[in-house]
């Protein structure tokens, strides 16, 4: 019986592409594709949490203005490292 907390396995399928581009990414990242699909996974479910706590707040106060979206943007940016400038 193995100890601890054993990570439960998820077979999945992705187009060849994909499959590629997540190898080179987790090789280049020095982690296992299982580390890397993980890292991703998690992400893509921070957004989707946060795209539903804003709907949420916008369904009780309204949509957000251009402004408060600007200034959003910026906090981001400058927490991620990310750039806001449009591309040309």
């Amino acid at each position: 019986m193995p100890r601890g907390r054993p990570s439960p396995k998820l077979a999945i399928t992705v187009d060849p592409d994909v499959h590629r581009r997540v190898k080179e990414a987790a090789g280049q990242d020095h982690v296992s594709v299982s580390a890397w699909m993980t890292q991703a996974a998690r992400a893509a479910l921070t957004v989707r949490d946060g795209l539903s706590a804003v709907a949420e707040w916008e369904a009780e106060n309204g949509p957000l203005t251009e402004t408060e979206l600007s200034e959003a943007r910026h906090r981001v940016a400058a927490q991620s490292g990310w750039s806001t400038a449009t591309p040309a």
